[in-house]
Parts: C-alpha cells; structure tokens; sequence
C-alpha cells in the first residue's frame, strides 16, 4: 500500500473537513470557469450574453419570477456549454482519430447546447411578448 497520504489509491481519497472539501471544490471551479473562458469561444459569448441579458431582463420583465426564468435560462445555457465542453475534451482525450461514438457523443453535447439555446430564445420571446 501507498504511505503518500496526499494521493487517490483505488478510489480512496484521504478525509478532508468540509470547509476544506468546499475550498477545493470551488478552487477547481474557478479553474474550469477560466479554462473556458480562455479556450471556449462559444462559452465567451455566452458570458456576453449574459452580461447584456442582465440590463435587458429588467427591461423585458414584469415580475421576479420573470426575471430569474430570463437571466436562469441564459445561465442553464452555459452550464450545458461547460458539459459540451468536457464532453468533447475527454473525447479528444482519448483520440482524435474519427470514431462513430466519438462523434456521435459530440454531436449529443452540440445538440444538448442546442437545445438549451431554443429552450431560451423561447423564455425571452413568450416573456416579452406576453
């Protein structure tokens, strides 16, 4: 066995205190956060539309629920963007050769930020027409 307490072993990580845990966790978030930001186009203008749907939601919306399912549903489209996103790093990963199921988990990350986008191009339409 391992006496490198600081290492996984088989799955086993050594016990951390939760603010530790809590610590790490969003250390490792704000390392992904700015992964994308420096390597995802598509995940930047994602953050410039969020940055102008702020402003623009309080113009468009009547009440707070309208308001958080504007600026929410502009948010769920970059977290779908961040999955896109590890989805096609692990894939590339592990070969850049063309493979169908390579491809096809591609294509499914692509289709999933698809469709969070018409899931919130719908929300702004219907909330700013009704």
């Amino acid at each position: 066995m391992n006496s490198k307490s600081s290492e996984q072993i088989y799955g086993e990580k050594r016990p951390v205190s939760p603010l530790q845990r809590l610590s790490k966790s969003t250390y490792y978030s704000y390392k992904g956060l700015r992964a994308a930001l420096l390597h995802e186009q598509a995940f930047r203008f994602e953050v410039y539309a969020f940055l102008l749907a702020i402003p623009l939601s309080t113009l468009v919306a009547k009440t707070a629920i309208e308001y958080l399912m504007l600026i929410g549903s502009v948010v769920f489209v970059m977290i779908v963007e961040l999955l896109n996103t590890g989805i096609e790093a692990i894939v590339d990963r592990v070969g850049v050769e063309h493979n169908e199921l390579s491809g096809r988990a591609k294509d499914a990350g692509s289709a999933a930020v698809f469709l969070s986008i018409l899931l919130s191009a719908s929300a702004w339409v219907l909330i700013a027409i009704y």
